[in-house]
């Protein structure tokens, strides 16, 4: 009979015993502490708020959130700003194809398709670059990207030349420009 009284009280401490358990097997600490591969990223300070992207951003643009934001914590960028090239490039569609050839999210040339007949210098122009198929990835596509917009900062010194570099060969500062007064607008 005593048996019967203690079975209620037994499960409810086994429950509580699991409850405590998981939730400190589970805790981010635990789980960073334990694989180095994952980043711990800090929460949203002055010195690292331009990392996060800002709310203001449209829905197609949101549902790439995730993968900007690691893209601009990978290559210290201001996430705004990458947001900022997909919009403009491709309202958020990760299936744009330009008239010109270029691909995806943040509207790259590929080396092949219709990018491939650009010639320059008696080669082909994009060579080096991604195919359509990889870049038609949104993750593979974004950090791609990202990764261009910060090469090109670090050989001009200065968004408004590196932007002029990365749009269109015939727009020139108008494209610079108009991705900046994005990102002012959005942030």
């Amino acid at each position: 009979m005593r048996a019967k009284n203690l079975i209620i009280p037994g499960i409810i401490i086994s429950i509580l015993f699991l409850f405590f358990f998981t939730r400190l097997i589970s805790s981010p600490q635990v789980v960073w502490a334990s694989n180095a591969d994952y980043p711990v990223i800090s929460p949203p300070t002055a010195e690292n708020s331009n990392l996060r992207l800002s709310l203001e951003f449209p829905n197609s643009i949101q549902k790439w959130k995730d993968i900007i934001e690691q893209n601009s914590i990978k290559y210290n960028l201001d996430a705004n700003l990458i947001a900022s090239v997909i919009f403009q490039e491709s309202g958020g569609n990760p299936f744009a194809y330009s008239s010109s050839g270029a691909v995806g999210l943040m509207q790259i040339m590929p080396r092949d398709g219709v990018a491939a007949g650009f010639i320059c210098n008696g080669i082909p122009c994009f060579q080096s670059r991604p195919s359509i198929q990889e870049l038609n990835d949104p993750q593979f596509n974004i950090e791609y990207g990202a990764k261009m917009l910060k090469d090109l900062f670090n050989n001009y010194g200065n968004w408004h030349e590196a932007l002029r570099i990365y749009g269109p060969m015939d727009v020139g500062y108008d494209y610079a420009d108009l991705v900046l007064q994005i990102q002012k607008r959005y942030q």
